[in-house]
């Protein structure tokens, strides 16, 4: 039987992967709806191609300009926060891939997950921000969420040869982004355009950014204890340049586990669909004739302070995550628009953090408040530089 597949960010790089997987699949998948922000040219590409029932499409003009455009289809094309979230629980499909950036990735996660859908989820914000409340309201609802992002994918799959109560601790691969290597005064100048310049992977701005200061790290520290039920003290970060080890378990007995594959999503994403199975693929392989090189260094206290403010996010709990993550979007954005400086970038997140009492235990509309606060107190720190 196919599986019905509700895909939010199709447009985008994990969006457009997944239908390549689908095109590769085509006996095994059926496309029910498709979302995206702005890019409706591809979208509505996507929909002649997928012929999905619903689209869904941010912003509103955007969304009547793109129904203009498939008159001649029976498609219902919704717009809004309002749209996404009825896609994500739309009748008959089984699965929702969560590609969407950024805070608005949460409540048509939660909506998913209420549905009793398996989520398949690369959209971090989501369990930065809200991740006790995701995974207890995925519980309560008997509903799977099976991570998309590489490392989180390596961790699960490496998980599967313990219990719970085996693992010693947990190890995040970073490959170091654009500047591994360079000292605190050779960053003083650095442009967006080399901070977009990531080695190993073709990722959005945002995240390249946030690859680049380790923030991305940070992230995925904190969606890691959420997702697998770890504490703080289990995940450890190491510097692998060259990106083909993507995160490694260590049990108790001294065994440690890795999953390693090529700098490419095809097959976290495609593990994500099949799983509990794996399907045999024409994805790019690992060269094993070919002579190769594998390096580790470890990562010290004070040498990320971005990493280091996501470990205190994590330590503060309650709502200080969903402020850092609030605050680090529109201290990127800053950046790109060349407002702020990168060596500014960690002082004005904790500048931020500093400044917020955090709630333990939040409810959803105290995180969603925390992320407006959070939005709002960035934007006048900037606006004092």
């Amino acid at each position: 039987m196919k599986q019905q597949l509700a895909i939010l960010g199709s447009t985008g790089s994990i969006g457009t992967q997944t239908l390549k997987i689908v095109e590769q699949f085509p006996h095994r998948f059926n496309v029910r709806a498709l979302a995206t922000g702005t890019n409706i040219s591809l979208l509505e590409e996507q929909v002649r191609r997928f012929h999905p029932e619903i689209v869904a499409v941010y912003h509103k003009e955007h969304a009547v300009t793109l129904k203009n455009r498939l008159a001649d289809l029976s498609v219902k094309v919704l717009s809004g926060e309002r749209g996404m979230i009825e896609l994500s629980a739309w009748p008959g499909v089984d699965v929702v891939i969560v590609a969407v950036v950024g805070f608005s990735g949460m409540m048509p996660t939660l909506t998913a997950i209420r549905a009793g859908k398996k989520v398949a989820l690369a959209n971090k914000e989501t369990l930065v921000v809200a991740g006790e409340l995701v995974m207890t309201e995925a519980r309560r609802f008997k509903a799977t969420v099976l991570p998309i992002d590489s490392e989180h994918s390596a961790i699960f799959q490496c998980l599967h040869a313990g219990r719970k109560g085996e693992i010693k601790q947990v190890v995040l691969t970073a490959s170091g982004g654009p500047f591994l290597g360079k000292k605190k005064e050779e960053l003083a100048d650095v442009t967006p355009e080399q901070a977009l310049k990531h080695p190993n992977w073709k990722m959005g701005p945002r995240i390249s950014v946030d690859s680049a200061t380790l923030m991305n790290k940070g992230f995925e520290v904190i969606e890691a204890c959420r997702l697998f039920e770890l504490e703080k003290n289990q995940i450890k970060v190491v510097i692998h340049p060259e990106s083909i080890v993507h995160s490694m378990v260590e049990y108790l007995d001294g065994s440690i586990l890795a999953q390693l594959g090529l700098p490419d999503m095809l097959l976290p994403i495609q593990y994500a669909l099949s799983y509990p199975e794996r399907w045999a693929n024409d994805f790019p392989r690992f060269a094993w004739d070919h002579h190769h090189a594998l390096h580790f260094s470890p990562v010290f206290e004070g040498e990320y302070p971005c990493l280091d403010l996501a470990y205190y996010a994590l330590q503060a709990g309650g709502t200080m995550p969903a402020v850092l993550n609030g605050a680090d979007e529109i201290v990127v954005h800053s950046f790109l628009e060349k407002r702020i400086s990168f060596l500014q970038i960690p002082t004005l997140l904790a500048e931020v953090m500093s400044r917020h009492k955090v709630i333990q235990q939040p409810s959803l509309e105290e995180i969603v408040e925390a992320d407006r606060w959070a939005r709002r107190e960035t934007e006048k720190v900037i606006c004092r530089i």
